[in-house]
């Protein structure tokens, strides 16, 4: 029986990994789940493991796509830190503002913006796209860095009203504002995750949120899924990634609104 706990622990960890080596995604929608449901672990709990796990899987997916050219450190450090800041006032507006409309705009845009990216991918003009990145819209200097502080911010603020939207939020602001190509955006939104995931992290466990037995076997398979993952998207063209998200942020998005309107 004990055998079976962890063997399914693992699973849990390796899917989480190469969901998000993948899509750029945080565990939270698949842990937080298994966790209360199967191992009838409380729901505080569970979110602070899944944070605690989303530090190694996004440490180790980040490098992986860091070993092929696909993070960018400039931006990417301002975003993570600004973020961090923006999160905390993000958690203080939510409980004043009524968070159901905006669950429901959320979802909207993700929709949105997968069935475009999916179209995009599909479209039968020349691979542009692979051949000649698209450029981050702020190239140089404190241009850059001040965009990305405000950009970090934002995204802050939307993930903590949100919770648990901040990494497909990361990966959306990087793919639709700063015009980053799929495999550095995906890479560059792990790296913001890894920061961010691991500033609540703390705090989660300084309230005693977390169950570290559970967290460490099931970060074990998130980094076996995160190394296996990243390698296989690394691998694939630009489209083909592309179409893996869009299908995610199209099913995540009808997802959040079905179950808002629920």
């Amino acid at each position: 029986m004990e055998s079976t706990f962890y063997l399914l622990a693992i699973i849990v960890g390796i899917i989480t990994g190469g969901l998000t080596s993948m899509i750029g995604a945080s565990g939270v929608m698949i842990i937080v789940p298994v966790l209360t449901m199967l191992y009838n672990v409380e729901t505080h709990t569970a979110i602070g493991t899944s944070l605690f796990v989303d530090v190694f899987a996004s440490i180790t997916v980040a490098y992986t796509y860091f070993r092929n050219g696909n993070v960018e450190l400039k931006s990417g450090i301002w975003i993570a830190v600004a973020s961090i800041t923006g999160a905390q006032l993000g958690s203080m507006f939510a409980s004043k503002i009524n968070e159901g409309p905006l669950s429901l705009l959320f979802g909207g845009v993700l929709v949105l913006s997968g069935i475009m990216m999916f179209i995009k991918a599909n479209s039968k003009k020349p691979e542009e796209n692979e051949q000649k990145p698209r450029k981050v819209r702020f190239e140089k200097g404190w241009q850059q860095i001040v965009s990305s502080i405000i950009i970090g911010i934002g995204i802050g603020i939307i993930s903590g009203m949100f919770g648990a939207g901040g990494g497909g939020m990361i990966l959306l602001t990087l793919i639709v504002v700063l015009a980053y190509p799929m495999h550095k955006a995906i890479g560059t939104s792990t790296l913001i995750m890894a920061m961010t995931a691991l500033s609540s992290t703390i705090g989660y466990a300084r309230m005693g949120n977390i169950n570290f037995k559970l967290g460490c076997i099931i970060s074990l398979g998130a980094i076996i899924g995160g190394v296996l993952g990243g390698r296989y998207a690394n691998s694939v063209n630009e489209k083909t990634l592309q179409k893996i998200v869009s299908i995610f942020f199209t099913i995540l998005g009808i997802a959040m609104v079905i179950l808002e309107i629920i």
